[in-house]
């Protein structure tokens, strides 16, 4: 049978049953892409162009699912975290140059979730949010270092669904025009509308979620014989549950917001006046529930490549690992003090991620046509990598241009310096697989 059969096929091994019931570290990533930076983008979109962007919206979650599912063949197939894997194929230059690059989108990440999380539960409460960051980096310390990474799959599994099921609840309080709908699924790019276009789509397609998946694959114990599992698990958590989320948001936002530059907070207390309090409530608990999912996700994906980079073990059992993570949970608690509008911190995360996303996106695609992999990729599965990495090195080009357009000051030019760091890195890459694959031939 050929690679690429296997890889339509896998999924018919096993009962759904099964696989609903084991299925768990696709959601985790999935708990990240659902969050309050992809909310910003699907707010904006929906209340400045209508309903014109939802093909966006629906291509974004098929380029999640694919970029997942190509992480997963490398973590499954190779049997080993991706910092690990770079390092033996590649060298430890390149693999620092991965660690460098998903810690700092990862960490600067981090600081404007935390605030985004504490100013939600600020406005349910009452409650000052810097108090409530103080609060959630301490529950952080206490889960996620005490119970680990079953704890926060259970809980990404659970916060994901639920958020699922409120916004969808929210999209059919308000009133949809389904004719207007579907004429959105035509694609077209409305005057001004590349950029938050550009934002949707790296929503899903990041490097903390690519990077990440070895690792929780490695924490359940996963391996070559679970190919068919983890493929239903990347569906089930990108293409289905992240997919209906990302419409849902974007249709409320479409069918009753009429201003572009509201924030997440503000859409939700915008929805009071114009659709009732039950469809404000349903969209606020749905972007609490959001925040935390991607708080809890995020935390734990520096610890794992700078421990794997280090040789130390990836779950709590091991010291060194856990004092890592109980470090970067505490240090997410100054986002709650951080100042400015959190609308504006949240593209710039986008910005910074999707500037990493296409090196890590390049070493994937690399891996899985080496000696890395006991099967290199099919043909399909190249072809659907290479118009991931294509997309997102267009989002990443465009993100820059919109950062330098202002000037290039400290910020700016921070952004700059990433992007040609990375960039030079890819094409380093992309010269060593041709002239290998040269020689081969």
């Amino acid at each position: 049978m050929s690679q690429q059969t296997t890889d339509l096929t896998a999924v018919s091994r096993g009962t759904v049953r099964e696989y609903v019931d084991e299925m768990g570290p696709s959601w985790v990533a999935g708990a990240i892409a659902a969050g309050p930076a992809t909310m910003a983008s699907l707010i904006t979109a929906g209340a400045g162009f209508g309903y014109s962007l939802l093909w966006v919206v629906v291509l974004s979650a098929v380029a999640g699912t694919v970029a997942q599912y190509l992480a997963m063949r490398l973590g499954l197939l190779s049997g080993d975290g991706i910092v690990s894997v770079v390092e033996s194929n590649l060298g430890e230059s390149w693999a620092w140059v991965l660690v460098a690059d998903v810690v700092v989108a990862a960490g600067v990440a981090q600081l404007v979730i935390m605030k985004t999380v504490a100013t939600v539960s600020a406005t349910m409460t009452g409650v000052d949010a810097r108090m409530w960051g103080v609060a959630w980096a301490v529950i952080l310390l206490v889960g996620l270092a005490g119970r680990g990474y079953r704890l926060l799959e259970w809980a990404a599994k659970l916060l994901v669904a639920a958020v699922v099921v409120a916004f969808v609840a929210s999209s059919l309080v308000v009133r949809v025009d389904a004719g207007a709908a579907v004429g959105g699924l035509v694609p077209t790019l409305p005057s001004g509308s590349a950029l938050v276009a550009a934002g949707i789509l790296g929503g899903a397609v990041h490097i903390t979620l690519v990077t990440m998946h070895s690792y929780t694959m490695q924490a359940r114990g996963w391996t070559e014989s679970d190919y068919g599992l983890a493929t239903f698990d990347v569906v089930a958590s990108m293409l289905v549950a992240f997919g209906v989320y990302s419409v849902a948001i974007f249709l409320v936002a479409a069918s009753v917001l009429t201003d572009p530059g509201l924030t997440t907070v503000g859409a939700a207390q915008a929805l009071g006046p114009v659709a009732g309090e039950s469809a404000r409530w349903l969209f606020l608990l749905g972007l609490g529930g959001a925040a935390v999912s991607t708080l809890g996700g995020n935390t734990v994906v520096p610890p794992f490549v700078v421990a794997d980079k280090l040789g130390w073990g990836t779950t709590v059992e091991d010291g060194r690992y856990r004092a890592l993570l109980a470090a970067f949970a505490l240090l997410s608690a100054p986002g709650a003090f951080v100042g400015g509008e959190v609308l504006g911190q949240l593209v710039l995360v986008l910005a910074l991620g999707t500037v990493g996303t296409p090196f890590a996106i390049g070493v994937v695609l690399y891996l899985l046509n080496s000696e890395a992999v006991s099967r290199p990729n099919s043909t399909l599965a190249n072809v659907a990598g290479v118009g991931i990495l294509l997309v997102s090195g267009t989002l990443a080009a465009n993100f820059v241009r919109e950062q330098v357009a202002g000037g290039v000051g400290s910020l700016s030019g921070a952004v700059l310096a990433f992007a040609v760091v990375l960039g030079v890195a890819l094409v380093a890459l992309a010269g060593k697989f041709v002239r290998e694959e040269a020689f081969a031939a």
